[in-house]
């Protein structure tokens, strides 16, 4: 599984990167087979937000590290690094610009995005 990491370099800019998810078999929840499963991660909780079509925003740092899961319609953003990211529903990123000049974001087309932001520690 692949993911976006967006995160603000040693000079402020904000940058993102492709990560990659790995899996273990476990015997999670017998009697049913192994699946794999990732290493656990620590949550503060989860919100839910809806972009109405036509959202956009200037450069902004994240408020705090969250991951952005996109669940419905189709969100764009770019990095002050001038990096495009276009996202699309079951896509994620790992949200930890919170320092330096930030991103942008806007809902693409006339559709509403729907998404989850899940805090980190």
């Amino acid at each position: 599984m692949k993911y976006l990491r967006l995160y603000a370099d040693e000079n402020g800019e904000s940058c993102v990167e492709e990560m990659s998810v790995d899996f273990n078999p476990v015997d999670y929840a017998p009697p049913a087979p192994a699946f794999g499963i990732s290493d656990r991660t620590e949550v503060t909780g989860t919100i839910y937000v809806r972009f109405p079509a036509g959202w956009t925003s200037e450069l902004h740092p994240t408020p705090r590290r969250q991951l952005f899961v996109t669940l419905s319609g189709d969100f764009s953003g770019c990095t002050s690094d001038g990096t495009r990211m276009n996202l699309k529903p079951g896509d994620v990123v790992l949200m930890e610009d919170t320092v330096g000049k930030g991103h942008t974001a806007e809902v693409i087309g006339n559709e509403d995005v729907f998404a989850m932001m899940i805090h980190l520690q």
